[in-house]
This record gives structure tokens, sequence and C-alpha cells, in this order.
């Protein structure tokens, strides 16, 4: 996969074939102890290992391509570095990320733990962008995009290929969006099969405000969900396969995704990030409301809040 086209469903059996033995397989449940006593679908990709789906896109792209001596380099809101780190270091090569000062304690250490050369740069993550570019113009080394480069997306897709391998049957499947890399891997394998549907915070709706006014939108970023959920502007693949399918962005407050942190603490023992629970928000707020019948599915992304539970009170 050298150009630059969204993955197809024979690139991501692929990828999931490439990774398997690199990435946990995850558990899913039903359970109608979340909304209205009803039933969904929900996937616990928080318990894949550094926390997210993220460690997918990270293995296909370093096991797909001959990696330079300089090593890799990643800009990230702290997951994609996390999982970059960790690929590379399982891997044998040399890697550097960069990361906003807002990704959150949290996220640094655990960026730092894989033992990855880690540096924290003033602003947002579009600032640890532009200095990972650098690097890589200086030194030669491959970067990793976090969600706009179809080998990561093929990555990312393959956690929907493993999905439907475990049995899911919802008709929607509710995920949420930051620059469209898990979505984006999501759509290009289920080809429309089904429904999905993009949820953002209010507070960083890249999606949503590229599909009413262009693909080139950028968007301001903040809120609770900033460092996994911030990118400023969507990524093309993303768009493209969005518009194709149809697929529509819902948005939440943080209001709302904190409820679902709760949630999944209160009733399932999940303690996740707020992105983890931005997918559940549209279900539990009612922003997004399922048609009578309509069976629905819930995409747990990721585990890593700052403070952590372990943090120093």
């Amino acid at each position: 996969m050298s150009d630059f086209r969204p993955p197809s469903p024979e690139d991501i059996r692929a990828a999931a074939n490439r990774i398997q033995g690199h990435v946990q397989r995850t558990p899913v449940l039903t359970t109608s102890r979340l909304w209205q006593a009803r039933p969904a679908e929900i996937k616990l990709e928080n318990l894949q290992s550094t926390g997210s789906f993220k460690l997918r896109g990270a293995f296909n792209a370093l096991l797909s391509v001959d990696v330079p001596a300089a090593g890799v380099v990643a800009a990230s809101g702290g997951n994609h570095g996390a999982a970059v780190g960790f690929a590379a270091h399982a891997l044998g090569y040399p890697a550097r990320i960069f990361v906003p000062e807002y990704a959150g304690q949290t996220k640094i250490e655990l960026v730092r733990s894989t033992g990855a050369d880690l540096v924290v740069v003033p602003g947002t993550y579009a600032d640890a962008l532009a200095a990972a570019q650098t690097h890589e113009a200086h030194t030669g080394a491959m970067q990793i995009h976090a969600y706009d480069a179809p080998l990561t997306l093929a990555g990312q897709g393959a956690l929907m290929l493993e999905w439907e391998e475990q049995g899911l049957e919802a008709d929607t499947v509710l995920i949420a969006v930051g620059g469209g890399g898990l979505i984006g891997g999501a759509m290009a394998w289920t080809q429309g099969r089904r429904k999905i549907v993009a949820v953002e915070p209010e507070l960083a709706p890249t999606l949503h405000a590229a599909l009413s006014q262009g693909p080139e939108t950028v968007v301001s970023v903040g809120g609770i969900a900033a460092n996994a959920l911030g990118a400023s502007r969507i990524g093309r693949l993303c768009y493209d396969l969005a518009v194709s399918q149809g697929v529509n962005s819902v948005l939440v407050t943080d209001a709302d995704i904190v409820a679902a942190q709760r949630l999944l603490w209160q009733e399932l023992r999940q303690f996740v990030e707020p992105a983890g629970a931005t997918a559940l928000a549209a279900l539990i707020s009612g922003a997004y409301v399922p048609e009578p019948g309509e069976t629905v599915a819930v995409l747990v992304c990721g585990a890593n809040p700052d403070p952590g539970p372990f943090a120093e009170r």
C-alpha cells in the first residue's frame, strides 16, 4: 500500500494477519446495564496493550515497510505516541515521539515508559506534528502518522474485522472521532454493510465541521477529550470514506462524556479516559437515538485518563 487511498478489505485482512501476535484480541460483551435496560454490544479496546486501539496501526505500519536507520518519528496527543514507542521497542527500532503539553502527565509518562525518546512541545497537536515533520526532514526518520495514512487505517480496520469475527450483530456501531483513523478503518472494512455513526465532542467537532464546510476545514479544539480527539482537521482518508458512505457525526458535551465515564465505571468497572467514553455518551445523552428495533454497538477505545487511578493525591 504505497499510494494514498483508503485501504481495501483485502488490505485490512492482510494487516490483521500481519499484526497477529503483537496485539491483544480485546473482549466483547452484550449488556443491558448501560442504556435504558436495552442490550448493547460493547468492545473493550481500552484493554489493548498501551490502553488504546492505536497499537494496531502502529504495528501494521512498522511491519509493512523497511524502517530506516534513523528509526521512526511520530506526533501524538499521547495514545498514538505510546503505541509507536511500544511497537518500535518491540521490533528493535529507535523512536522519537513529539507530544504537546496538553497531553497530560498520564499520557506523557506512558509514552516515556515505552523507552521512546520523548519531546514535549508547547502548544497543540499541530505544533507537535510540525516538530515531528522537521525531525523527519532533518534525519530521514520514518513518520508514522496518527490517522491519515493508509497503513494506519488498515491496522485500525483490523479491529472491526476482529469484532465481526467475535460475533458482532448490531445494525449500528458508534465510534468516537478525533483525526479519523479508527472510524476510517471501520468504514474501510465494513464498506457500508453496517451503519457507522461518528461521535465527537462539541468542543472538538472536526469531522462534523468538515462534512458541512469541506475537507480543509480547520477547527479550534478544546474540552476534556482534546488530548485524544483534538485533531484540528479531519484526515482526508476518513473524510472521503464518510462522504462516500453517508456517515454522519453527532456531538456530545463534556458533561455527557463524564456521565458516560462514570457509567462505565459504575456498571462495568471500566476506568476509561474521556475519549474512550465518548461513543457511549451519544447513546445515553440522546445525541443519537436508535430507531425502534435498531440494535447498537459501542466501541470503548481508550483507557488512559489524566490523572490515572493511582495518581498521587
